[in-house]
């Protein structure tokens, strides 16, 4: 198996869950007795760029399809989440009429709401029909795509540059992950900012999170792997947060590679602190796999 980000030669095992059903792959009543679709549920560690990646995956067409389940304003709790994450951008970053807001995979605007109410023009990418229907429902613009350099390039040349980008609990579920971060890199603006906040591959491990392994997440990631595939993609790491959310989180800022704005002492600290727990060596990813 070749990286998805390197294509090094990949072996080095995590963990190796047998076969399961696709996630959100729910049946109809009058299915139950036929036969359900089981896929290999493996996950190898690259040891040049130490991205995690499932191997035997499906692709994200059959993953992602018009009738996906989960729609985010389901949880009251994210929702507040996100309210709050749009508030503290809009007084960080001075949006208003004149900006321009692009949320990648923005599910049911469980987050551009926050911004549409603020008065900032904004943009929705969503590939699943259903959840752009909501999102729309609430007087949001979406594009019903999946994001990549392409679509970027397609926007960018329509005026649609963004200001701020934002990438929610997506980045581990794009199988072509190198298309998908250099599309930022094209779509932002000169000064732009964009974040991607996703499960933190180091509290996965440390906590034998093995539930939150499924064939949805092709990547499951760490700060040393993200900070990698972004340089190779043309952006650039700025800060870095920690949060609580889905068992431990990493909130990422990122600009485009050489932009305007200072590296933030926690991107080296965060760093350091997965070289110290032993993330750049072999030995820390075994320890998951029951014997």
């Amino acid at each position: 198996m070749k990286c998805r980000h390197c294509s090094a030669e990949v072996s080095l095992p995590l963990i190796d869950l047998g076969a399961a059903p696709p996630s959100n792959a729910y049946l109809r009543p009058e299915q139950l007795q036929a036969g359900e679709v089981h896929l290999p549920l493996r996950v190898l560690v690259c040891t040049r760029c130490w991205l995690a990646q499932t191997a035997d995956h499906a692709r994200a067409d059959a993953l992602f399809t018009p009738d996906y389940a989960y729609f985010s304003s389901y949880s009251s709790s994210w929702v507040r989440h996100a309210a709050a994450y749009v508030e503290r951008m809009r007084a960080s970053l001075g949006l208003g009429a004149a900006s321009h807001v692009v949320e990648v995979a923005c599910n049911d605007g469980y987050l551009l709401r926050h911004v549409r109410d603020r008065g900032i023009p904004c943009l929705g990418i969503e590939p699943t029909a259903g959840t752009a229907a909501a999102a729309r429902s609430l007087g949001i613009e979406v594009r019903e795509a999946f994001f990549g350099r392409a679509l970027a390039t397609e926007l960018a040349a329509e005026g649609r540059s963004a200001d701020l980008m934002v990438a929610n609990n997506v980045l581990a579920h794009v199988p072509d992950i190198n298309d998908f971060i250099a599309g930022f890199a094209i779509l932002l603006k000169p000064d732009g900012v964009a974040t991607f906040e996703f499960p933190h591959l180091r509290r996965l491990v440390e906590g034998c999170q093995f539930d939150t392994v499924y064939h949805e997440h092709f990547s499951y990631l760490s700060l040393l792997a993200v900070a990698t595939m972004f340089t190779a993609n043309g952006l650039e790491v700025i800060a870095v947060e920690e949060l609580p959310t889905h068992g431990g989180s990493l909130r990422v800022h990122a600009q485009r590679g050489g932009g305007p704005r200072p590296v933030a002492d926690s991107v080296a600290r965060c760093l350091q602190a997965e070289r110290d727990a032993g993330m750049a060596r072999e030995s820390w990813y075994l320890g998951l796999q029951p014997a």
